[in-house]
Formats: structure tokens, C-alpha cells, sequence
């Protein structure tokens, strides 16, 4: 399995390529923001750097998965659509909830805020003559069935076997009600002060402490993630997303797992990159890890929370993390931290391979 951790700013986008027998498969994880395919003068972003390497490869993307519809999770996505007429061709089959078929999933009445960003803009170079909706264009290009992905399911081809942790239905019934245009949203008042200049050590004995409350994210966009486990060959690997960390623990319990017989994965993608509200202790006591990816260039809400890698290391000292941005990886941990716990490990990662069995 080689994952790819493509530089998509402050956003998510990654691609798993893996071998099905003598066929090469590969799955999109999101698309970043708009410059993670293209900026504003043109120049390539690592996400169409990458589609054009699948392209010249004879490959397709053989699955989609839209997590949910944060512009740093799609705007990618969209750019793609918008600039090339045949994007369509290079995929097979796309995850991604609608607010319309969750509405119609739950017999409630539509959402129109949920709709707001997913347009897909005129553009004459590709022959797109009008703005036409994200499912819409999912529709018309008979890449998606429509059907909602929620917790519970799971899916087995190419060798693979995928299992959905979130969104649950609650989370969907709640994102249907509650969310609001970005300006309702609380998500983006939320305090956005850097945290690096405490020591890791600092944090974990603050948490230790008693009376220390965790506060979970109270992004209903979030909450809304579709998250997952993918097992290839005796290996799991786990995704999150930006989903909340409560309801992810909770259900992982109900399939067995416990403090005692924790989640073995190879990989866990943190959750809204590395947000303190988005991974407790709770969750970090059922999953066994090594290493742990956190995509961010740390623009925008100045993410990874420091407090977030500290819970890490308080349940593995021996924790590598996965960078996708130098500066953050040369910035986050001070001296003091190197010198107080000596096993961890931090990379920039570009690609990582995990051998399967």
C-alpha cells in the first residue's frame, strides 16, 4: 500500500495505490482546497500532478470519497471538474453524502445551505456552459449510485475491504437540521491561538489532572465525515477524516474493541488535522498505532493543536508522525521535548509504503 499526503494547504487530500492481482488500483481521499490541483495563475498543485501520473499510467481512480463538504476537503475536487472535460472518464465510483439524499435517506425536508460551495463554474475552455451542481455533475457523468454512506456498511472489492465508522444517522439528522452558511457555523469562530510554545510534557500533566474536561468539535459538517477502516491483506489502515472523536470510540466499542484489545492499525490518518476537539484520550486508548499522519501546512486555524500530539505520546511515547509541510514539522516540538520523551519520531512525508502480507 503506498499512501500519498499531497499538499493541499491547510486542507485534506490523499491517494492509497495498491495492487489488485496485476491490476494497479488507486482511491482519492478528498481534493484540498482549489490550489491543491490548480492555482490562481495556473501552476499545478500535487493533486493534478498526481491525476496526470494515473492518466499517463493507463490507470483510473477507481474510487472517490468525499468525507464531507469543507471547502478544504473539495474545492480540489471541483478545480479538477471544472478544468477538464474528460475528469470524468479517470473514475469509477464516488462516496460522497448530498443533502438531498440525505434528505430524501431520512423523509425530511431538503437543506438549502447544504448545497452552498458545491457548484461547479462556468467554463468555456471545458464546455461547461452554466454552473451545474456537484451531484448533478456526479449524475450526469453516471459516477455515483446516490446512496448514502453511513456507519455500519462496508465494502469488499479489488481485494479490499473497507468498513464505514461515521457518519452515523444521528450526525446525518443533525447536519440535515442544524447546519448553517459559514457565518451560522461555529466551526469558524472557534479560537485559532497557536499552542507550540508549551511542551508536551506540560500538556499531559495538565490533563492528567482532575476536573479536566475535554470539549469535542461542534462542527456539524464535521461530525458528518465519513470515516473508515481499510484492510488490505492482513493490514488495516484508519481514516477519520474531520470527525468527532466520542461517537467513532463509542461504535468501535460496540464491534470489541477496548483498551484490553485495541483497533491494530498500520496507519491512522488523524482526524481534522490535528485538531485538539477532534481526538481524545478515549479513542487513543482502543486504537494501537505506529504511525500517524496529520495533513496541514498550519494556515488558517494554525492546526496541529500541540495539546492533540501530546494525547498521542501519553499513549504512545514511541509515536512517528507523518508531516505533509516542513514547517510544521520543524516547529511544533521544542527542544525541551526531545529531550523529555527520546523515542518518538517526526517525518515530512511524501510517500509511504507499508509492505502488505
Amino acid at each position: 500500500m503506498k499512501i500519498k499526503v499531497l499538499k493541499a494547504f491547510n486542507g485534506d487530500s490523499i491517494l492509497l495505490s495498491f495492487k489488485d492481482g496485476e491490476i494497479d488500483r488507486n482511491i482519492l481521499i478528498d481534493g484540498g482546497v482549489e490550489g491543491t490541483y490548480c492555482d490562481s495563475e495556473n501552476n499545478s498543485g500535487e493533486l493534478k500532478v498526481e491525476i496526470d501520473n494515473i492518466k499517463n499510467r493507463g490507470e483510473i481512480i477507481d474510487l472517490l470519497i468525499l468525507t464531507h463538504i469543507d471547502n478544504d476537503h473539495i474545492c480540489g475536487l471541483l478545480k479538477w471538474f471544472e478544468m477538464d472535460k474528460d475528469a470524468s472518464k479517470f473514475i469509477k465510483n464516488v462516496w460522497f453524502n448530498s443533502g438531498k439524499r440525505i434528505a430524501e435517506y431520512l423523509k425530511e425536508p431538503e437543506n438549502s445551505d447544504l448545497s452552498v460551495g458545491l457548484k461547479i463554474f462556468k467554463n468555456h475552455d471545458t464546455g461547461v456552459n452554466e454552473a451545474i451542481d456537484f451531484e448533478e455533475y456526479l449524475h450526469k457523468n453516471k459516477l455515483w449510485d446516490g446512496k448514502i454512506v453511513i456507519q455500519g456498511q462496508e465494502l469488499k472489492e479489488h481485494g479490499i475491504n473497507m468498513h464505514v465508522l461515521s457518519p452515523d444517522e444521528a450526525q446525518l439528522k443533525k447536519l440535515l437540521k442544524e447546519y448553517k452558511k459559514v457565518t451560522g457555523d461555529r466551526a469558524y469562530t472557534a479560537a485559532k491561538e497557536k499552542d507550540w510554545d508549551i511542551n508536551i510534557k506540560d500538556f499531559i500533566l495538565e490533563e492528567d489532572k482532575p476536573g479536566f474536561n475535554f470539549v469535542q468539535d461542534s462542527s456539524v459538517k464535521n461530525g458528518s465525515s465519513i470515516s473508515f477502516i481499510l484492510s488490505i491483506k492482513g493490514k488495516s489502515y484508519l481514516f477519520l477524516g474531520d470527525s468527532h472523536p466520542k461517537g467513532i470510540a463509542n461504535y468501535l466499542k460496540s464491534l470489541g474493541h477496548s483498551k484490553e484489545k485495541p483497533l491494530k492499525v498500520e496507519l491512522f490518518k488523524v482526524s481534522h488535522h490535528g485538531s485538539k476537539s477532534n481526538t481524545n484520550i478515549e479513542l487513543l486508548e482502543i486504537i494501537k498505532a505506529d504511525n500517524y499522519i496529520i495533513s496541514t501546512d498550519s494556515s488558517g486555524h494554525n492546526h496541529p493543536n500541540k495539546r492533540t500530539l501530546a494525547r498521542i505520546m501519553k499513549e504512545n511515547p514511541k509515536a512517528t508522525f507523518h508531516f505533509n509541510y516542513k514547517n510544521v514539522k520543524e516547529s511544533v516540538f521544542s527542544k525541551q521535548d526531545f529531550l523529555d520523551y527520546k523515542d518518538f519520531k517526526i517525518n515530512v512525508i511524501s510517500e509511504l509504503t507499508i509492505k502488505n502480507e
